[in-house]
């Protein structure tokens, strides 16, 4: 592909070319087909498109949210109860050692 620069490769508002979608492809080393790039050119063109508008509303007196509501954490206090005692607890499990459950390697690696 020939060398082309970042002005060739967008359109005169800045919208998403095939040429840049292709050169995109191109650095990720991605096969597109031609309906791929078509199809991509146009998804792109309407994000970045998108981007511009919201772009035009946020200003530096609008402060960034991930949430439109505030988001708290509902959790309860801790309280005090009857637990088992360890010996309770690892009476019924398969398989124990000094005071422990044992259970088997999950990454692959034999003990």
């Amino acid at each position: 592909m020939p060398e082309t620069s970042a002005a060739d490769r967008t359109g005169a508002n800045g919208e998403i070319t095939a040429e840049s979608v292709q050169h995109l492809a191109g650095l990720a080393r991605i096969a597109l087909t031609d309906a791929e790039v078509e199809s991509l050119t146009t998804e792109l063109d309407s994000i970045l498109t998108n981007i511009v508008k919201v772009s035009e509303v946020a200003s530096a007196d609008v402060p960034a949210t991930s949430h439109p509501i505030p988001l708290n954490n509902v959790t309860r206090p801790d309280e005090i109860a009857d637990v088992l005692t360890r010996e309770e607890a690892l009476a019924n499990a398969p398989e124990s050692t000094d005071g422990m459950f044992r259970v088997s390697s999950i990454l692959g690696e034999e003990q």
